[in-house]
């Protein structure tokens, strides 16, 4: 059963979202302040975090920051401002997805599901052969999820690594932010197709030289993005 952390410090949505993710047989805690949720996201074994913008004592981004520093479990940021700079932000520190309130409860279910049936698949790669593309001083193994530039190994997030490998593994296809967004997130954009250009910012500033003209991941004006070879 698959253990997820929620911090939240409005309660009565805190319940709402444990109640509809325990009838969909998850195993859910509630952390209402900032630093009681840091402090057990730190140190329980949570398959996946929920975690509000705006919360006493510790925000919701320093949480993710610290978290992604020793861990790769998807991160769902969830909060009632709209502003993009706040998205952006939360994505850009590593969080995998981010929910604008209020939402319906079958949608979080929804989105939970999706994190965590990629994120299964991928860590179940390791019992596979190492697969390894190579490309112009730009190794990939896909198996041990690492990622070198000429020999030197750069860090990435879960979903910055699957995005640079889906593009790697497929060169020279063009495929537009929507095309992209459903692949590596496993949901409709709903319209949220930033999620695709700040990651693909991220992952630019890891493996390119110069990111104002790049070797690898080329962007197609009005359309999207292809990985040249």
């Amino acid at each position: 059963m698959s253990k997820i952390l929620i911090v939240e410090d409005e309660e009565t949505i805190a319940d709402l979202e444990k109640d509809y993710l325990e009838l969909s047989g998850f195993q859910v805690e509630v952390a209402t302040d900032g630093e009681t949720g840091l402090k057990r996201a730190m140190e329980g074994d949570f398959d996946l975090f929920i975690l509000d913008l705006m919360l006493p004592g510790v925000d919701g981004f320093d949480i993710c920051r610290q978290i992604r520093s020793e861990k790769n479990t998807p991160i769902i940021m969830v909060s009632a401002k709209k502003d993009d700079i706040d998205k952006i932000r939360g994505l850009g520190l590593g969080a995998d997805d981010y929910m604008t309130k209020p939402f319906s409860p079958s949608e979080l279910v929804a989105r939970v599901k999706a994190h965590l049936a990629r994120y299964d698949r991928l860590t179940g790669s390791a019992r596979e052969v190492n697969k390894v593309i190579e490309i112009r001083g730009l190794k990939i193994d896909t198996t041990a999820r690492r990622v070198w530039v000429n020999g030197e190994e750069k860090n990435f997030t879960t979903k910055e690594f699957d995005l640079l490998t889906f593009l790697a593994g497929h060169p020279n296809h063009v495929y537009t932010k929507e095309e992209l967004f459903r692949e590596i997130w496993d949901m409709e954009s709903i319209g949220d197709i930033a999620t695709v250009t700040v990651h693909i910012k991220k992952i630019r500033e890891k493996i390119e030289m110069d990111t104002s003209n790049p070797q690898y991941i080329e962007t197609i004006w009005g359309v999207g993005y292809r990985f040249k070879v």
